[in-house]
């Protein structure tokens, strides 16, 4: 039984929160989450459908429910609590590594394991660069202003991921697209015919490289041609862990990337503080996932009753945990919504905790350190083009960060 013992009192408010909202601003949670900053361990919050579920807001008490076998990841099960209508429509898909409970999520997890090392990032970090300076020979050819999502922010970590997994770049405008209509459309039509198109691209290349005389050297090639092949994945397997890797490897880092350079604009002293100590950049990347806190909502399903913060989830509730909220908990960080290059922000959930934790936090650390330091290294005029709040950001309910983000130098 996990107890918290200083995590006490009544979590229901008078009035569940609606969850999720908008934020107002790109970098704080939402104004309408006021009510579950109180020091609460968890609340009750409403879902889009009217449904009640528990949200955890406390810090200590999300690390110890993230580690909790109690909570299963499974979304299909009945229980499981859906967060936006698109979800509807994919509830009963399989969804690999991050839908999955122990021992099939572990079975995955240790076949992925070595591509996503620090050692395996490190190595990568050579190229990354080299991609990174592209671009930015690019966009400095080409001259200001530039629109930075399009030709910075999500070609870094689009590139990387496809030559990871060995997808063709040249299919990249294919699949981000229908990865934001995957993430971000309002209906369940349009999130199932998008995930429909994914996968059949996915199994398209499956079969291509199924049907290859020699491995090539991405991840999926290896999928192919060990795991597939010897009977330990089946096809749709496959299909799976290429369709979360492919979509999640490119869309947190690309969003991380438009946000943090938006925010980092934002906070002048904290951007003259970056550029007089470039050492300081890993601890700023660690300051602004935290701060950031770009994947809300992380949601879980309760397979027995957990008593915790004195109040008792009961087995099929629905929890969702508000990383954004978690992040900014006072017990664990001083002044929460400062940016604060020096606290020290490795314990935050940003990256998930527990058996769950993002398989590729090693490598998104990897691409915002370059990526985030030669931004401010080549461009050391970089600025915003247009006033801040005539840039528009994405909504509540998706994956955080800007939709545009224009700048200048």
């Amino acid at each position: 039984m996990t107890e918290l013992t200083d995590m006490t009192g009544p979590a229901t408010p008078a009035d569940p929160v609606a969850f999720p909202q908008d934020r107002t601003c790109p970098y704080h949670p939402p104004t309408g989450y006021e009510p579950l900053r109180d020091g609460r361990a968890l609340s009750r919050v409403t879902l889009f459908d009217g449904r009640e579920v528990w949200a955890v807001t406390g810090h200590a008490a999300a690390r110890a429910l993230l580690s909790d076998p109690r909570l299963s990841s499974d979304r299909r099960r009945p229980e499981f609590p859906v967060p936006a209508e698109r979800f509807q429509g994919i509830q009963d898909r399989r969804v690999a590594l991050l839908g999955l409970d122990d021992p099939e999520h572990n079975r995955q997890r240790r076949m992925m394991i070595p591509e996503f090392t620090v050692r395996r990032a490190t190595e990568l970090r050579p190229w990354i660069q080299r991609v990174v300076d592209g671009l930015l020979d690019a966009m400095i050819a080409q001259g200001p202003p530039a629109e930075l999502v399009s030709s910075f922010a999500l070609p870094v970590p689009s590139t990387v991921i496809c030559h990871l997994l060995g997808v063709p770049y040249t299919d990249h405008e294919f699949f981000e697209e229908q990865s934001r209509r995957l993430l971000r459309s309002r209906t369940a039509d349009q999130a199932v015919a998008a995930r429909a198109r994914l996968e059949e691209y996915i199994g398209g290349l499956i079969d291509d490289k199924a049907k290859a005389a020699e491995p090539g050297d991405g991840i999926l090639d290896d999928l192919v041609h060990q795991q597939l092949r010897d009977g330990v994945l089946d096809r749709a397997d496959v299909v799976s862990l290429a369709l979360i890797l492919l979509v999640a490897g490119h869309e947190t880092t690309a969003n991380m990337i438009s946000l943090g350079t938006f925010t980092l604009l934002q906070h002048p002293e904290r951007l003259a503080e970056l550029r007089a100590d470039p050492a300081l950049l890993p601890a700023a990347v660690e300051e602004l996932m935290r701060m950031l806190s770009i994947a809300e909502g992380l949601q879980r399903v309760a397979l027995e009753d957990i008593e915790i913060g004195g109040e008792t989830i009961r087995a099929g509730e629905g929890v969702l945990f508000s990383t954004s909220v978690i992040n900014r908990d006072p017990a664990q960080y001083e002044d929460p919504d400062s940016l604060d290059f020096h606290r020290g922000t490795r314990h935050h959930v940003a990256f998930g905790f527990g058996i769950h934790q993002c398989l590729g936090q090693n490598l998104a650390r990897a691409e915002l350190e370059i990526a985030l330091g030669a931004l401010l290294t080549r461009l050391p005029g970089l600025r915003l083009a247009v006033p801040a709040e005539e840039i528009p950001f994405k909504r509540g309910d998706t994956i955080q960060g800007m939709l545009e983000l224009p700048v200048t130098w």
